[in-house]
């Protein structure tokens, strides 16, 4: 299992922050689009490391069309050597339609001829076949040689695709190269409701899992002392409580019997009453989406759960412990 870290949400001190990552062992570092450009922070990254892989975690697809798309991911491809892996997500409607302006509609179909139109161009460079794709929501049909910058010597970058729900993961599975699972997901739901999905993906492009990295963050509750373990729990609670109130995440809640639970969630966030929210996670719930033991028993206890599924393993811990901590817990994988 690869073990990789992350640049942050903050873009100063990326160089550092990358040097770090791969100083302490991390395999790569996925960089997230919140405030910032998750592209951009994978420039300097790549400048001032040699080998760690470097991913957008995620971008969102629908804020952008297959062709700023795959030139940019193109360009980071070859000025990283070959390192970059190109991690897409669809969001949701309303910060496509309000925030970004951009069209909704049928997202897994969509999502689906994105990527397949973002190969169509990186083939058109590399293979010297007319531009020529045509589909129900992008068409690409001018390459001319100003705008053509040639084969890539590193290849197509890989693409890993966001899913929670059970169509968007197939098309992960029939047409990208990697899955990137929600932090939102039980080991349950990736078992009972995800792997099938992929593989209905995979078959129907003619791939087995062998073709697909799975990448999965996981909720991670540790600590060395019972005041940083009750800091943890609660901020791992919290976000829980976030996600868990948006619709598009319920089903995961109903594997469960947790349904009810959402409309709770979601109730409460209109009102903004957040710390009630994640007061409504109960420990039962915390143990299903969480990993929750002393630090140096993290390894054994991920590697237990998800050794045999995940090929990528993050720590999503949305707390404050002492880095030098989590390298000694990364150290706990490789040993």
């Amino acid at each position: 299992m690869r073990v990789d870290g992350g640049i942050g949400f903050d873009p100063s001190g990326v160089a550092e922050t990358a040097r770090r990552a791969e100083a302490a062992g991390y395999d790569g570092v996925w960089c997230p689009e919140t405030g910032h450009d998750p592209f951009l922070p994978l420039v300097l990254a790549a400048e001032h490391t040699e080998h760690l892989e470097l991913g957008t975690g995620i971008a969102v697809a629908f804020a952008r069309n297959p062709m700023t798309t795959a030139a940019l991911a193109n360009d980071l491809q070859a000025y990283s050597g070959g390192r970059f892996m190109l991690g897409l997500g669809s969001q949701i409607k309303p910060h496509i339609e309000k925030r970004f302006s951009m069209p909704w509609s049928h997202p897994a179909p969509r999502m689906r001829e994105f990527i397949l139109a973002m190969r169509a161009i990186w083939a058109s460079w590399s293979d010297r076949t007319k531009l020529d794709f045509r589909g129900e929501f992008y068409t690409h049909t001018l390459m001319t040689p100003f705008f053509d910058p040639g084969p890539n010597p590193y290849g197509q970058p890989k693409v890993f695709l966001a899913a929670v729900g059970e169509r968007m993961t197939e098309v992960a599975g029939e047409v990208a190269d990697g899955l990137l699972v929600h932090g939102f997901t039980t080991e349950r739901y990736l078992r009972e409701i995800t792997l099938p999905a992929l593989d209905r993906g995979l078959a129907r492009a003619g791939k087995d899992r062998s073709d697909m990295q799975i990448s999965y963050p996981g909720f991670v509750v540790t600590g060395d002392s019972e005041e940083e373990i009750k800091a943890a729990t609660q901020a791992v609670k919290a976000q829980i409580a976030f996600y868990g109130s948006t619709p598009a995440y319920r089903p995961v809640l109903e594997l469960h019997g947790w349904g009810d639970l959402q409309k709770d969630l979601n109730r409460l966030s209109k009102q903004g009453e957040w710390v009630k929210m994640g007061e409504l996670i109960d420990d039962g719930v915390l143990d299903a989406f969480s990993v929750v033991c002393p630090p140096e028993d993290v390894p054994r206890r991920v590697l237990e759960r998800f050794g045999d599924v995940v090929d990528r393993f993050s720590f999503y811990a949305p707390y404050r412990m002492d880095p030098e901590r989590w390298t000694a817990i990364l150290a706990g994988f490789k040993s």
